[in-house]
């Protein structure tokens, strides 16, 4: 056969998108292959516990950190009754941003 394996390992750190160019040369042909690599996190939960009085907002500012090389425009669904919070987030590429979540009872619950 004509191929030839090429075997690479990567070992990201981090999620993000990862580039890189492999560069081959023989006496008569040179190839460049570009690769991209994109990694994402395990699917992760989190659980935050608000306590306020009713008829009282209580804020949680909860970190998106984005380690990728692009920014991002975040669209945010909020289910449940009493959470508030802006429907979009910018976060630039290698910042963290902000989102704050807000909880504002109506009654008890």
């Amino acid at each position: 056969s004509d191929a030839a394996e090429l075997p690479i390992k990567f070992i990201p750190q981090y999620a993000g998108c990862f580039h890189c160019q492999i560069l081959l040369k023989s006496s008569c042909d040179v190839r460049v292959y570009e690769v991209e690599c994109i990694v994402n996190t395990d699917h992760a939960e989190a659980e935050l516990e608000f306590v306020t009085p009713a008829y009282q907002a209580v804020i949680q500012e909860i970190p998106v950190s984005n380690m990728s090389r692009q920014d991002w425009k975040l669209e945010a669904i909020l289910e449940g009754q009493g959470f508030y919070g802006p429907s979009l987030i910018n976060v630039g590429l290698g910042e963290t941003a902000l989102y704050p979540l807000m909880f504002k009872p109506i009654a008890e619950c």
